[in-house]
C-alpha cells in the first residue's frame, strides 16, 4: 500500500504534481472539506480510474492535524486489494434508510468481501437505520465503519462526494476484499452521565418528545440555562445517553435540531421508546483520553503498525476542545505511530464497532477510527 496526502486551502487552482500515486482501479482518493466544482473536475481528469469519496464536514483532520474550510485529499493506492464502490440516493428510497442500507450492502456483497466503510448525507439520512439495512445483509465478520457528513455547526446542509457528483441525500460506500488486507477499529467517547435517569416515554425514530412523561425540550433547558438561547449548538456539548437494557449496551446521541412550538428534540441516531436517558458532558482531558483509548483499542487488533487511519470525530467535541482539538489527534498518533498516514473529518455522527468484538452502531460524540495495512 503507498499513500500520499495533499492539503488544500481552495484559494489556488487544485495543483496535483507533487503527487506520485498513479491512476489504477486499486486507487482510492479520500476528500474530506469543502470541494468545489473545478477541483472535483481537476481530480477526476488525473484520476479517472480511480476511486473518489468524501464529504463535506465541521472540520478536518490530517495528517499535520486539524483544518477549518481546507480541503484533505488522500491517496491510497492497494497493492493486493481491490475496490468496489456503491451510490445510493435516499430520494429513490421514500426516505427509507434501511432499505437504503441493504441496497448498499447487496451491491458490494461477495466472498471475499473484508471492509464496508460509508459515507452518508448527515442531516437527512437517519444513520442508525443505514447501519441496520447494511447489517441485515452483511455477514457477521464483515464490519461497517464511517460517518456522516457535517456542515460544520450551520445544520443546513451536508455533502457527499463522488468522481461524477456533490449531493445532499447521498450515501457512497466501498467495500474493500482480499485476505492481504488488515483492518482494525476503534470507538470511544470520554463523556460521563450526570443527573437524573429517566425513561424515554415517547419518541419517533430519531424525535424525542417526553422523558418521564414530561417535555423534553423543557427538560434541557433546564440543564442548559443561558446556553438555552444557543440551541441547537450548544446541544452538542450535552448529549444524551441511552441504555436499551435488552441489548446492554449504552449509546450516545448528538443533539441536531430543537423545535420550541412542537417542544421535541431531534438527534443524530433513533432513541427507541422505553430506554434509560441521561444528560452528558465532559471536559477537555477527558475527551482526549477517550481519543487514546480509542486508538489503543484500535492498535491492539492489528498485527502491525497501520499504514493508514481514518479518524471520525464528533463536532461537539471539536466545539468543547476548541484550540485543543489537536491534542486529540495527537493522541492517536502517540498511540499509533508515525509511521501512519491520519486523515478524516468532524462529523455529524460516526459508525464503527465499539472494536473487534461488536457489531458496528451509529455513535455520536465518539473519536472513531477505521485503520489499514496490507500483509
Amino acid at each position: 500500500m503507498n499513500t500520499e496526502q495533499l492539503v488544500w486551502d481552495c484559494e489556488q487552482p487544485l495543483d496535483l504534481s507533487s503527487i506520485s500515486i498513479s491512476d489504477s482501479s486499486n486507487t482510492l482518493l479520500m476528500i474530506y472539506g469543502s470541494l468545489t466544482k473545478d477541483a472535483s473536475q481537476t481530480l477526476k481528469n488525473y484520476f479517472s480510474k480511480s476511486h473518489i469519496i468524501g464529504c463535506s464536514t465541521a472540520g478536518e483532520i490530517s495528517n499535520e492535524g486539524v483544518l477549518n474550510d481546507a480541503l484533505v485529499i488522500t491517496f491510497i493506492q492497494f497493492e493486493k486489494t481491490a475496490i468496489r464502490k456503491s451510490v445510493r440516493y435516499l430520494s429513490d428510497y421514500q426516505g427509507a434508510c434501511k432499505a437504503l442500507g441493504s441496497g448498499l450492502a447487496t451491491d458490494l456483497l461477495q466472498p471475499d468481501l473484508k471492509h464496508v466503510f460509508v459515507l452518508s448525507d448527515g442531516l437527512q439520512v437517519d444513520g442508525t437505520y443505514l447501519v441496520e439495512g447494511l447489517r441485515s445483509v452483511l455477514p457477521q465478520h464483515v464490519k461497517v465503519t464511517g460517518g456522516l457528513a457535517g456542515d460544520c455547526v450551520n445544520f443546513m446542509e451536508t455533502k457527499v462526494y463522488t468522481e461524477n457528483m456533490q449531493a445532499s441525500g447521498l450515501v457512497v460506500a466501498i467495500g474493500l476484499y482480499g485476505d492481504a488486507l488488515q483492518v482494525s477499529y476503534g470507538s470511544r467517547g470520554g463523556w460521563c452521565a450526570f443527573g437524573v435517569e429517566r425513561k424515554v416515554t415517547r419518541s419517533e425514530g430519531n424525535v424525542l418528545y417526553e422523558l418521564d412523561d414530561q417535555n423534553a425540550l423543557e427538560i434541557y433547558h433546564s440543564y442548559l440555562g443561558e446556553l438555552t438561547k444557543e440551541l441547537p449548538s450548544s446541544g452538542l456539548r450535552f448529549p444524551l445517553e441511552i441504555s436499551d437494557p435488552e441489548k446492554g449496551t449504552k449509546l450516545v446521541r448528538t443533539l441536531l435540531a430543537t423545535d420550541d412550538e412542537l417542544g421535541t428534540i431531534t438527534f443524530a441516531g433513533n432513541i427507541p421508546p422505553g430506554v434509560s436517558a441521561k444528560l452528558m458532558r465532559a471536559n477537555v482531558n477527558s475527551l482526549i483520553d477517550g481519543a487514546q483509548e480509542a486508538a489503543k483499542v484500535c492498535r491492539d487488533y492489528i498485527e502491525k503498525s497501520p499504514q493508514v487511519a481514518i479518524l471520525i470525530s464528533c463536532v461537539g467535541r471539536k466545539l468543547l476542545l476548541k484550540q485543543l482539538a489537536d491534542d486529540e489527534v495527537d493522541a492517536v498518533r502517540e498511540e499509533l505511530g508515525d509511521e501512519t498516514i491520519l486523515c478524516g473529518f468532524y462529523s455529524y455522527g460516526e459508525i464503527a464497532p465499539l472494536d473487534n468484538r461488536h457489531n458496528s452502531e451509529l455513535h455520536n460524540q465518539t473519536m472513531t477510527i477505521t485503520a489499514f495495512s496490507e500483509k
